[in-house]
C-alpha cells in the first residue's frame, strides 16, 4: 500500500466539492448545449459538424464550455448515482444527516424524468451524436433509465417508500413497450439504446435485464423474469471464446474496455442473485478471469482498452470496486483493489477534491466532470467502505 494515501480523506474532500458544487456540473458529452453552436446554420443539423463539436469537447484538456454558453446542470444518471451511494454511506453510518439528502435526489429523479412513454425513463440533459445516431436533450435510454430505477429501489430498501418501488416497476414497461428489440434464432433479445435506435450494446441490455430481474424479486411477476433470461442468454452467448466483449454488434462497435465489461460482469451476477438462475455462472466467471487479468496492472494502473492502456479513465477504476463487491471478489483480490485505489487517489484527484476525466499519452483532461469523474468515485468510495467493513467482521 502505498503511503501517504489516506482514502477517507479523499472521499471527504470529494464530498465536499459534490455539495458545494450542489451536484450539477458539465459532462464530456454536452458540448451540444452551446448556444452558440445551437445557433449556427446548417452546422448545427449536420451530423458529422455535430460530431465534431462534440468530439472537440470532449477530447480538449482546456474547457471551452464558459465560452460558448455551456452552463452546468443536473445530469438525471448522475443523481441517480449519487443517490445510490449516499444510500450506502447511511447503510454504514446510520447517520441520519444524509437522510435529507437521500429524499432530495430521489425527489430530483422524479422531477427529471421524460414524459410521454409507458413508465418512468430518463435520458441526459443534452443533445447527443453518436455514430449510430442522434438522441435529442431528455431521450431516455435504457442505461439512464436502469441505472437511475436502481437507485430508486436503493432508496426504497432503505425508507420503503411505495412510490418509489412503482417507479421502478414503471420503468420495466419503458423497457418492455418502448425499446426495440433484436432477436435470435433461439428466441432469445438484446434491447435498443433508445427507443429512437435499433443499435445492439451487451451492456445496455445487460443493464435492463439486471433492472427487471430486481424487480421481479419484489414483484415475482414471470414476465419480468423471463424478459431478463432471454436477454442474459442473448448476451452470453455474444461471450468471446477468450471471455471477452465486444461493445455491441455494430462493426464500429467491436473494441472491448474495461467498465463495460465490469458492467456486464455486476448484471450477470444480479441476475442470477435475483432470479435464482445460475446457469451463466461458467460465463460469469470467465468473463471475470478476462477483466481482473486484462484491465489493471500490477502497479494499479487501470487500463481502458483490452490493447492499449490509453487514456486512462477515472470509470474503470470506479467500475473495479463496484465489480468485485457485486461479484463477491473483493476479499480475494483487496491488494490490485487498493493498489488501483491509491494510484486512482495520487494521480488523477486534484487537490480542491474532484477527480480528472482522463489521463492521455500526451496530459491529462482536469475537467471536473459530474456525472462520468464525481459521481461515480462517489459511488465507489461508498462501496469500498462497505468491503472495508465487511473485510473487519471476517473470522
Amino acid at each position: 500500500m502505498q503511503k501517504g494515501i489516506d482514502i477517507q480523506h479523499s472521499f471527504v474532500q470529494l464530498k465536499a466539492y459534490c455539495e458545494q458544487s450542489a451536484f450539477k456540473g458539465y459532462d464530456p458529452y454536452d458540448g451540444l448545449n452551446s448556444p452558440l453552436f445551437q445557433h449556427l446554420p446548417f452546422i448545427s443539423k449536420n451530423k458529422y459538424c455535430r460530431l465534431a463539436w462534440i468530439q472537440f469537447f470532449k477530447r480538449s484538456p482546456i474547457d471551452f464550455r464558459k465560452w460558448v454558453g455551456i452552463k452546468p446542470g443536473y445530469n438525471p444518471k448522475a443523481i441517480g448515482l449519487f443517490l445510490s451511494a449516499y444510500v450506502k454511506l447511511y447503510q454504514r453510518s446510520k447517520d441520519e444527516a444524509l437522510l435529507p439528502q437521500i429524499d432530495f435526489f430521489s425527489q430530483k429523479i422524479i422531477e427529471l424524468t421524460t414524459p410521454g412513454y409507458s413508465g418512468h425513463c430518463w435520458g441526459y440533459n443534452f443533445d447527443w451524436q453518436a455514430k449510430a445516431f442522434f438522441q435529442p436533450k431528455g431521450t431516455p435510454t435504457i442505461v439512464a433509465s436502469s441505472f437511475i430505477a436502481n437507485a430508486l429501489l436503493d432508496a426504497y430498501d432503505l425508507n420503503k417508500k411505495e412510490e418509489l418501488l412503482q417507479i421502478a416497476r414503471s420503468t420495466c414497461d419503458f423497457i418492455l413497450n418502448d425499446l426495440n428489440r433484436e432477436t435470435d434464432e433461439q428466441g432469445n433479445i438484446a434491447f435498443s439504446y433508445s427507443p429512437l435506435d435499433k443499435s445492439v450494446v451487451y451492456n445496455a441490455s445487460l443493464l435492463g435485464a439486471r433492472l427487471l430481474s430486481r424487480v421481479y424479486a419484489y414483484t415475482k411477476e414471470d414476465i419480468l423474469k423471463n424478459t431478463a433470461a432471454a436477454t442474459v442468454r442473448y448476451c452470453c452467448m455474444k461471450q468471446k471464446a477468450d471471455g471477452s466483449w465486444a461493445y455491441g454488434n455494430y462493426d464500429f462497435h467491436q473494441w472491448v474496455d474495461n467498465f463495460h465489461t465490469g458492467y456486464n460482469l455486476e448484471c450477470i451476477a444480479d441476475y442470477m442473485k435475483y432470479t435464482g438462475d445460475h446457469s451463466c455462472e461458467a460465463v460469469l466467471e470467465k468473463g471475470f478471469q478476462y477483466y481482473i487479468q486484462t484491465f489493471f496492472g500490477k502497479d494499479g494502473v487501470p487500463h481502458y482498452y483490452s490493447h492499449s492502456i490509453y487514456p486512462i479513465d477515472i470509470h474503470a477504476p470506479s467500475q473495479l470496486v463496484i465489480t468485485l463487491q457485486k461479484l463477491n471478489k473483493a476479499h480475494d483480490h483487496m491488494d490490485i483493489l487498493n493498489k488501483v485505489m491509491h494510484w486512482t487517489i495520487e494521480h488523477m484527484q486534484s487537490p480542491k477534491g474532484y477527480f480528472y476525466y482522463q489521463i492521455n499519452r500526451w496530459g491529462t483532461s482536469r475537467i471536473p466532470y459530474m456525472r462520468w469523474s464525481q459521481a461515480w468515485m462517489m459511488l465507489a468510495f461508498a462501496t469500498y467502505f462497505l468491503i472495508e467493513d465487511a473485510k473487519k467482521t471476517e473470522p
